[in-house]
């Protein structure tokens, strides 16, 4: 069974936390965060609006082992990554990675379908973007803005019919899919691989 880290981000400081984990994750190895450090922290720290020395002083690490951390010279246990997160109001959590399979959608291609819908943090799933060329070759501009419903719902059925996991999982949002689901036009074989997933969520099976 696979899994990765993610960081929870606040949705503000002194407001309700997102539950939705943001989209930067570093493996597992041991006792120890491979690569993480400069994926989680220094983005923790940034968004947090805190200095090195601000966050090392917060923390009880030096300065020196801090940027030894974000540059990736050096990986912390996880205890230290959880204590470090913790002082920028972040925490870290263990998300299971859902699994794909490949669904034929006729002359030859296929779709990627994974077993459960992707989720987004709420900042992540209404961002501005301009979606990869290997998605949208056609387009002379590839902007997005996934706030607006209309170019979202278009978006998704682009990235469900031409995109790679990594795509998804990116994009796509599962609770917004969901809203969103019945106005959406997509192949037939298509929308019966993500069917059961829409049902599951909204109540139908």
């Amino acid at each position: 069974m696979s899994h990765h880290v993610t960081a929870l981000i606040p949705e503000c400081r002194r407001g309700w936390p997102f539950t939705n984990p943001v989209p930067f994750a570093g493996r597992i190895s041991s006792d120890t965060l491979l690569g993480m450090a400069t994926a989680l922290l220094t983005k923790a720290r940034i968004r947090a609006g805190m200095t090195g020395a601000e966050l090392a002083r917060r923390s009880g690490t030096s300065r020196p082992t801090l940027s030894a951390y974000e540059h990736g010279h050096v990986s912390p246990t996880l205890d230290t990554a959880e204590r470090v997160l913790e002082a920028t109001g972040h925490r870290l959590a263990i998300v299971q990675r859902p699994k794909w399979r490949q669904v034929p959608v006729g002359r030859g291609r296929s779709a990627s379908v994974p077993d459960e819908l992707p989720g987004l943090a709420a900042r992540e799933s209404l961002r501005l973007l301009e979606l990869p060329l290997h998605i949208d070759w056609s387009s002379r501009d590839r902007s997005v803005d996934l706030a607006d419903r209309r170019q979202r719902l278009r978006t998704y059925e682009v990235v469900l019919r031409e995109g790679r996991p990594e795509d998804i999982e990116a994009i796509v949002d599962g609770a917004l899919l969901v809203d969103g689901w019945d106005e959406m036009v997509l192949p037939r074989p298509i929308r019966r691989a993500w069917q059961p997933l829409i049902d599951e969520v909204a109540g139908r099976g």
